[in-house]
């Protein structure tokens, strides 16, 4: 036994965490399984290879716990996935920007109800099976979440919320490993689901459409004038939420140069059109920042920044304001930045911390 360390793995279904499940138990970990029931696939029509914490899933990670020889429970999670999650997802949208559901669920759900679930079954510790690294610094006295050497793999980026007391209690076993190895010792030990696809970002998406999604949920979207960025009127989007900063395909315009969206007016539902040079910003504005290796951010910190999940992270110097926000200056213009998405600052491979863009 690893000094008596209990450890409650969150299961999602997949492979990494049924891997890192047999990993920590070759280590001699006390581990049981969990999985969070967060709603039904039937309920929001998706397919059974497309998606996490469905009613399938939870059956995929049974066979898994018994296979393995360990205790297994299911968390009913919906009510909060509700909350936390899909109306959040739904309300920023709504409010012109563009949300990130994976780093909610985990900061909400994964880390947070998770976590305190195990502590009262009596674990010291959770899992998961992301791509991710975490140390504890000798010298600062705080625990540090580091890329995935896999960087086309890494997870960093959505779990910049993690705190400290988070961090010193969760273990990622598969921190160091590539894909083809984890899925060979899934082989190996004859996991039911060894070649199961990887489950899609968004989850509770039907087919990626956002648009039905969000109508169903808060009813049809009121159409509304689009615009060059000098108030030059083009023609009529057919309701914000079918459109993202970035866009410059299926605006349903044409204009003698390239245009891409550059702005989602909620105040007047206007939508707005730029160029590319007009895409790029040279700042942002973050709120609700995190921090994790550093107890707070330094006037003048000087990082690497991504805006974006599986961006390349870009050169910048952090300002924190008065009200707590940080401004972020990139040291050149950046492009198709979204209010809603995080920004999370990076000193070389370790997580500084992060934010979500206002």
């Amino acid at each position: 036994m690893n000094e008596n360390k209990k450890v409650l793995v969150a299961m999602s279904g997949g492979v990494d965490s049924s891997v890192a499940v047999k990993l920590l138990l070759d280590k001699g970990y006390e581990c049981a399984g969990a999985t969070m029931h967060l709603y039904s696939n039937e309920d929001i029509g998706i397919a059974r290879s497309k998606t996490c914490c469905s009613l399938n899933d939870v059956e995929d990670a049974r066979f898994v716990a018994y296979k393995l020889g360990i205790d297994f429970h299911v968390f009913n999670f919906a009510t909060q996935f509700k909350e936390w999650v899909i109306d959040n997802f739904v309300d920023t949208y709504l409010n012109g920007g563009t949300p990130n559901p994976c780093i909610e669920c985990n900061k909400h759900l994964k880390f947070g109800s998770f976590l305190e679930r195990a502590r009262l079954l009596g674990y010291e510790y959770i899992a998961t099976g992301h791509y991710v690294r975490r140390r504890f610094n000798e010298n600062t006295g705080r625990y540090e979440l580091l890329r995935s050497p896999y960087r086309a793999k890494d997870q960093s980026y959505v779990l910049y919320g993690m705190t400290q007391d988070q961090l010193a209690h969760t273990l990622f076993p598969v921190a160091d490993m590539d894909k083809d190895t984890i899925r060979s010792i899934a082989l190996e030990n004859d996991l039911v689901n060894a070649a199961k696809p990887d489950s899609q970002d968004i989850c509770f998406i039907p087919d990626g459409d956002y648009s039905s999604f969000i109508t169903n949920a808060a009813g049809e979207q009121v159409h509304g004038d689009i615009l060059l960025s000098d108030g030059t009127k083009l023609g009529e989007h057919k309701g914000l939420i079918n459109y993202t900063v970035g866009q410059r395909k299926g605006i349903g315009v044409s204009y003698s140069e390239p245009l891409f969206v550059i702005d989602k007016r909620v105040s007047d539902n206007t939508l707005i059109l730029g160029t590319l040079p007009e895409l790029s910003r040279s700042s942002l504005t973050a709120g609700d920042i995190n921090c994790i290796s550093v107890s707070e951010i330094a006037d003048g910190t000087r990082c690497t920044c991504q805006t974006r999940y599986h961006q390349q992270d870009v050169p910048c110097t952090l300002h924190p304001n008065d009200d707590g926000t940080v401004r972020v200056d990139f040291d050149t213009p950046h492009r198709a930045i979204c209010r809603g998405q995080a920004v999370v600052f990076y000193d070389g491979e370790v997580v500084i911390g992060g934010g979500t863009i206002i």
